[in-house]
């Protein structure tokens, strides 16, 4: 595989290098792209989780399960956060 990389990249990679923080470019590039899918599969399980969440609400608002939202109910919530934290 052949990586072609902007300067400004090859640079910062050298910069690790030199500092110690890692052994050679190979594992700053290696360490990089394991950072970078964790961080895609981080974002897949809340996009599942949050894609969950909707169709719990969905099957609730089907099932005649929903309140108003208003100024009212929005001001009722913020006191219970309130008295949970302590505020």
């Amino acid at each position: 595989m052949n990586i072609s990389l902007t300067p400004e990249i090859d640079s910062w990679i050298a910069e690790k290098v030199k500092s110690g923080m890692y052994k050679s470019s190979s594992e700053v590039v290696r360490t990089s792209i394991r950072l970078l899918r964790e961080r895609e599969e981080q974002r897949q399980a809340m996009v599942e989780d949050l894609r969950h969440e909707l169709l719990t609400g969905v099957h609730q608002l089907d099932a005649g399960k929903s309140t108003n939202f208003d100024a009212e109910h929005v001001a009722s919530l913020k006191e219970l956060a309130r008295q949970k934290l302590g505020v």
